[in-house]
């Protein structure tokens, strides 16, 4: 036997509606066994700006490496990590 949901209310702000959230849990206004995954594949990923301190004879190989490969240096550092721990 299906159990009654509740109507979550309107909410007059996004501000709102994430307290509301926050505050109760989600099972008795969603039937979660009806949920589908979904895929943001638009979503870029959250970045973090970090400062690297480099020896400017190893930051100027970088930047040719980049210059020969057509790359901002800082994308061609990210790809070399992304390999790296990947």
């Amino acid at each position: 036997m299906a159990r009654k949901l509740k109507s979550p209310p309107v909410f007059a702000s996004e501000e709102a509606e994430r307290a509301f959230w926050e505050s109760r849990d989600s099972t008795g206004y969603v039937d979660w066994s009806a949920a589908e995954r979904a895929r943001l594949s638009n979503l870029k990923p959250s970045t973090s700006a970090i400062s690297l301190r480099l020896p400017l004879g190893l930051l100027e190989q970088i930047k040719v490496a980049a210059n020969k490969r057509d790359v901002p240096y800082q994308s061609l550092i990210k790809m070399w990590l992304a390999e790296k721990v990947g």
